[in-house]
């Protein structure tokens, strides 16, 4: 009996730790020497701050450490929140966003941002490689975003859609 029960789960177990080795190997596991913006693919990375997976690029951000390590988040705002919450310099990291007007990677300071977009988290940050009307700059974005002076906030949320009607 001991026999049978130990020849039918030893594969079980092997193919369980086989997939749970592949499934926590990503791209956080390449050192990004250079700084730049990595690929990802849809439901492989997974936002640190929130914790749901990527899918496609549009609003995504990521951060790369002085060391290398790359971060990918579904929203701008988990980012802000993140290096926030985990006490990070943010001079040491270079931080990407997927521009939505150029379908391109930009550092995220240079980028502008809408206040309104229908973002994954909902906190309204779209980004954008050229200046529009009623954009802001990463700073003044960043302020909202710890303020709370996001879509996400009722009050804030429904001044923002009288201001655009």
């Amino acid at each position: 009996m001991i026999k049978k029960t130990v020849l039918i789960l030893f594969p079980i177990v092997a193919i369980l730790g086989v997939f749970f080795i592949l499934k926590t190997q990503n791209s956080l596991d390449i050192v990004n020497t250079k700084q730049e913006p990595l690929e990802f693919k849809d439901n492989q990375e997974q936002c640190p701050e929130c914790n749901m997976f990527l899918v496609g690029k549009k609003h995504t951000a990521q951060t790369v450490t002085s060391d290398g390590k790359t971060y990918f988040f579904d929203d701008i705002g988990c980012l802000i929140l993140w290096i926030e919450e985990n006490k990070k310099d943010s001079k040491s990291l270079v931080s990407w966003v997927y521009a939505l007007d150029s379908n391109r990677w930009i550092k995220a300071d240079k980028a502008f941002y809408s206040i309104s977009d229908k973002t994954p988290m909902h906190y309204g940050f779209g980004a954008y490689e050229k200046n529009f009307d009623k954009s802001i700059e990463y700073n003044d974005m960043k302020l909202k975003m710890l303020r709370g002076e996001n879509m996400t906030n009722t009050k804030i949320r429904k001044k923002i859609m009288d201001s655009i009607k």
